[in-house]
Parts: C-alpha cells; structure tokens; sequence
C-alpha cells in the first residue's frame, strides 16, 4: 500500500530493531503546510481583490481558511477513530472503494495540473512566452540575449534535472522542511518586495484608491463575483498532504496546531499580496499578476531590478514546491496502479525512482509542449481541490460511520457542501459561458 493513499498502510517504514525512528517537529509541519498551500494561488488573488473588493476578499480569506481548518480537523477525528492512516482511506471506510478512488481521482487531477503549472510559470518566469502574439522575455534572455541554452526546453530540463530531481527523492516528508522553510521565506520576500513597491506608489500618488465592496459593471457580472471562490478554495487546498505530514508527528494535537499557524500565516500571506498587488497595478492587474512584473512594468533600471528578484524568489518558492505536491501524488499513482503490490513505495526502490522519474518527465514534457494547458486545469484544478476540501470531508461527517459527529458538526458539513456545489457551479458555468463568449 503506498503512504498516502492505502487504507490500512503505515507511511513510514518498519523500522528495524533497536532503531527509534525521529519523529518530525512541529515547526517542520508548519513550514511543510504553509509550503503546500502557498502554490501558484498566490498570483490569482490579487486579481480576485480587483473583482470583488478588499472587504469581501479579507472577509472570504478568513472564511474559507477557517473552514479549511475545520475541514482537516475532521479528517483527523476520523482519522483516528478509524483504523486508516490516509484521506482515501477515510474515505474508503465512509463509502467504500468509491470513495477511495473519488479521492485519488481528484488528488491525481489537482496535484498533476499544480506540478505541470509550476513547470509552465518557472519557464516563463527564466525563458519568457508569447500570450497573445504578445512577447514577455524571461529573466534569462534579459540579461543574456535569447540563445538556445536559456530557451523553455533546456532551461527547464536543467531545472528539473538539477533541482527537483534530488528533492523528490526524498522518501519522509520530514526531509523537506529546510527546502520548505526556504520557500516560505522566498514567499515572503516576493510579498515584501510587493509592499515596498506599492507603498512608494501609494507616496508618490501613483496609486488609485482600491475599491473596497464590488462594483457591477459592463467588465463585472454578478456572477462574476462567485468564480472568487473557487480561486481562494483552491489557494488553501493542502488535504492531500495532510496525513503524509500529520502520520510523522509524534501527537495528532501536533498536527492541529501546525495547521493553525500555518492557516494564519497563509491567510496574512495572501491579503497582503493581494491588497499591495492591487494598490500597485490597479485595474490592470493581470490574472497571473507575475506578467505585471515584467521588463516594460518600470522605466527605471531599480525598478527592473526589483521586477526580477519578484519574479526570480517566486520561481524559486515555485521549484520547492514541488517535491510536496509531487509527494502525495506518486504515493496516489501507486495505489491506483500498484495496488496489488506486497511491498510499500518505500522499501521498492525501483518502483519508487520509477514513478518518479515517469511523474517528473510527464510534467516536463506537458509544460513544454502545451503552455496554454494554464486553462484547462485551472477548471479542473478547481473543481477537485473543492472536492478535496470541504466536499469530501463534508460528506464523510454526514455519513459518520463512527457515530461521533455532533448536530453543530453536521450542521457546517452541509454548509460546506452547499456552498462548495453553489459556487463551484455558478463560477464553472460562468467560465465556460466567458470562454464562448470570447471565441
């Protein structure tokens, strides 16, 4: 049974006699939680700040992340009133196999598109893209021209090769806490360089004042305001990794509490981006606002500077990532493909450096070949991130096989489910009906 994914596994292998295996800290967790939340959502919120407004947008942060943290409390209740160590496999003992595939399923979908993303925005960030016959060069080719060692192809190869491959091969997710600690810090330069920018806009009366409640116009449908959601639900979906990093905690009250802190970190995080982002640009905030932060953005050679070292610690934070993300959905793949297996991932070193070794060419081959895939798992991304979180643990309280969810629990359950298929439908349909509209 791999560690993520199997009903009745342990993650960690046996340990061997005589050896006590070290168990993970609370600050590792926290810097490994607040690294699987803080992905590519980051870049989309300033935009969602420009839709609905700087009150609604803190408003709907607070909210979502504090059902996010109810959401993966109850998946530690029935983690632990059960006999899984794993998402699937408290959802395999609520609904059965079904559910134990729903989860892989969206884990597979989510993960994969986070991964191909990254890959498609590190190679914008180093060898730039042409959106729209538009041309963004990458860092790489303004400092050293365009030549064939700084396009997409080898640029991303050597990324890959050089900088995931050795961090994906880490079998704990324990061993990631110093590359996450780093990310986290890399997060937080890209939004203190943010704020700097924005504040000596704000001095120099560069900057037009915000719009703090929504503003329906000919730009901006009422049901525009509902595909907000979806983007900070997806912003705040980690569930895949919570019972990898919660099982290496030495006390399930360990894991509570990294999810606390790291939920008000992630929430400070991404306002501050997004109110800063907002002041900087305005209403010409990109929907990926690292596009803003190109060579045209700023005529002076500082401000071009700062440009890079905004796009550069965010590809950075983007490439350490990975290995999370990435970590949860090889031990997913091997359950659905491997399930028959006797040994764990762990103790099958030639099935384990398979995986991932297949998982790190699929996603290099996808960010190379099709660019624009950005679209098309930011709908399905969506869709199963809200799955994951607050639908599937919704309905795993509902069902309450252990007989131990209280009439407030089931009541917010079926908040959190109703709010999810409302908003997920409302902002899907409005998408498909924009991409029409736009053909």
């Amino acid at each position: 049974m791999s560690p993520a994914a199997g009903v009745h596994a342990p993650l960690l292998p046996d340990q061997k006699p005589g050896k006590v295996e070290k168990r993970a800290s609370v600050s590792g967790a926290v810097f490994n939680v607040s690294t699987s939340i803080i992905g590519a959502g980051i870049m989309s919120i300033p935009a969602t700040l420009k839709v609905i407004g700087v009150i609604p947008a803190f408003l709907l942060i607070l909210i979502i992340a504090w059902l996010a943290e109810i959401s993966v409390g109850i998946l530690l209740r029935y983690t632990h009133s059960g006999d899984s160590t794993t998402y699937a496999g408290v959802m395999g003992e609520s609904f059965g196999r079904v559910g134990s595939i729903a989860v892989q399923i969206c884990v597979l979908i989510t993960n994969l598109g986070c991964l191909i993303v990254y890959l498609i925005i590190i190679g914008d960030v180093l060898s730039g893209n042409k959106p729209e016959g538009s041309v963004h060069l990458g860092v790489l080719q303004e400092w050293f021209g365009i030549h064939w060692w700084n396009s997409r192809v080898f640029a991303l190869l050597f990324i890959v090769v050089f900088v995931m491959l050795p961090l994906v091969l880490y079998r704990r997710v324990e061993s990631l806490r110093y590359s996450s600690a780093v990310a986290v810090l890399l997060a937080l330069v890209f939004v203190g360089i943010c704020s700097v920018m924005a504040i000596s806009a704000l001095l120099n009366g560069k900057t037009k004042t915000p719009k703090l409640l929504p503003e329906l116009d000919n730009d901006t449908s009422f049901f525009d305001l509902f595909t907000a959601v979806p983007v900070i639900v997806t912003a705040f979906t980690f569930h895949f990794n919570v019972h990898p990093i919660g099982c290496e905690l030495e006390k399930p009250s360990d894991m509570i509490k990294a999810t606390r802190i790291s939920m008000v970190l992630c929430a400070l995080i991404y306002f501050s981006i997004g109110l800063f982002g907002y002041l900087l640009f305005g209403d010409s905030i990109m929907a990926d606002i690292l596009v803003n932060f190109d060579q045209s953005s700023s005529s002076s050679a500082l401000g071009s500077l700062l440009n890079d070292i905004v796009r550069l610690s965010y590809a950075f934070h983007l490439m350490l990532v990975f290995p999370l993300i990435n970590f949860s959905l090889r031990a997913n793949i091997d359950e659905l493909v491997f399930s028959k297996k006797q040994h764990s991932l762990e103790k099958d070193t030639n099935r384990f450096v398979f995986l991932t070794l297949v998982l790190l060419a699929f996603s290099y081959s996808a960010a190379i070949t099709i660019p624009d895939i950005w679209y098309f798992f930011q709908f399905l991304g969506s869709t199963s991130a809200v799955c994951l979180g607050f639908i599937f643990p919704g309905a795993i309280v509902l069902r309450d096989v252990h007989g131990i969810s209280k009439t407030g629990d089931r009541i917010i359950a079926l908040i959190m489910i109703i709010l999810s298929i409302v908003t997920s439908s409302v902002a899907i349909s409005t998408n498909i009906f924009g991409f029409v509209s736009n053909k």
